[in-house]
């Protein structure tokens, strides 16, 4: 992401952890620095997504927010507000490559011996698994031809439910890394389906809506992340557009 050495992974505990107030705390200190008023916008997401999926650590990006609001603070003129999360996006990465570089000889390993599944319990996955299916049963989704998203909707469906039973009859989870990672790949066969479904001049449209909004932000990203921003501008968008939901831990 951005040209940089690769980000870190957080540690296994703070990962856990932040699965449950990685979106919202970006979102409460983003909002709480800008003194209120615009709520995210779909590129504030998708970004925040794209450092998700970097491994980002939460901490870096509160301290990203607050430095890029100290710089802009400081300014002569503040004639225009900051609209989106895109403007600290220099900061963010700067901050996690200082935590990064930091951390360095440090110990490595939180191995964790024993699962940390606080807020995790079986039941609660249970139900967010279930709901999940529940959704993808329920979704309008355009017809497919050689990939049809009907197939992979059901499939994903009978997939989650079969998790779901498997947890409810052990009474535990799986490790969540791989519980995460079954779930991701099921979220990729999904997004690929809809791509293969929608026309071509929707993802066009979209793609110049993402441009549109991006401009003003392209001197502080990267090619890659520019890139990255932009697909996960349009999987928010279809999943919108047909009511699917997301499969990931993260939105549990």
């Amino acid at each position: 992401m951005c040209g940089r050495a690769p980000l870190p992974a957080p540690p296994a505990k703070r990962a856990v952890e932040n699965y449950f107030n990685y979106f919202t705390e970006i979102e409460e200190q983003f909002l709480r620095r800008r003194g209120g008023g615009l709520l995210l916008t779909t590129l504030d997401w998708a970004l925040i997504e794209t450092w998700k999926d970097a491994g980002v650590p939460l901490e870096a990006i509160l301290r990203g927010i607050d430095a890029a609001f100290d710089r802009y603070e400081k300014r002569p003129s503040k004639s225009k507000k900051i609209n989106s999360l895109a403007y600290c996006s220099q900061e963010v990465l700067t901050a996690a490559e200082d935590m990064k570089e930091a951390a360095v000889g440090t110990s490595s390993g939180e191995k964790s011996g024993g699962s940390v599944q606080h807020g995790f319990e079986p039941e609660r996955v249970v139900a967010y698994l279930l709901r999940n299916a529940e959704l993808l049963a329920a979704a309008k989704v355009p017809p497919g031809n050689w990939f049809s998203i009907e197939v992979v909707a059901r499939d994903s469906g009978a997939t989650l439910r079969k998790i779901a039973e498997e947890i409810a009859t052990k009474k535990a989870l799986p490790r969540l890394e791989d519980l995460e990672r079954r779930l991701t790949m099921l979220e990729e066969k999904m997004f690929a389906a809809l791509l293969a479904a929608t026309p071509d001049e929707q993802l066009v449209a979209v793609r110049t809506q993402s441009d549109r909004e991006l401009a003003p932000y392209r001197s502080k990203m990267m090619a890659v992340q520019i890139d990255q921003l932009q697909k996960q501008y349009i999987h928010k968008f279809l999943l919108e557009k047909y009511g699917l939901p997301r499969l990931s831990l993260f939105y549990i």
